[in-house]
């Protein structure tokens, strides 16, 4: 089944809400804030690839934040099925973050 742009934009939306319930334990900003996501693409059958981050290599979570981030997109109603990609190109530093993050940390 292929869906509308209308309706990959809604499950796009909804993608976006689902990650900003995860978080880093180590910061308490979630991952979409911190700009640990690079790229969400859908495609027409609602096929999802996520590329993302991690704060470090090293990262505790290196391992169980990616399932985190696949599983709850998978979650997300009309979703298909979930690629996720992790990557360190570029790496991530703190410009990343969204303005809200930096005030919730305290860097504005």
């Amino acid at each position: 089944m292929n869906f509308t742009d209308d309706q990959i934009a809604d499950i796009g939306e909804e993608i976006i809400r689902v990650l900003k319930t995860v978080y880093d334990p180590e910061i308490p900003v979630d991952i979409y804030e911190l700009g640990l996501i690079y790229d969400v693409q859908i495609s027409e059958e609602a096929d999802v690839k996520i590329i993302m981050t991690l704060t470090s290599p090293n990262c505790p979570v290196a391992e169980s934040l990616p399932q985190e981030v696949k599983d709850k997109a998978a979650e997300v109603e009309n979703v298909k099925s979930v690629d996720l990609e992790l990557t360190f190109e570029p790496t991530w530093n703190k410009d990343m973050m969204s303005e809200e993050a930096k005030f919730e940390l305290g860097m504005l």
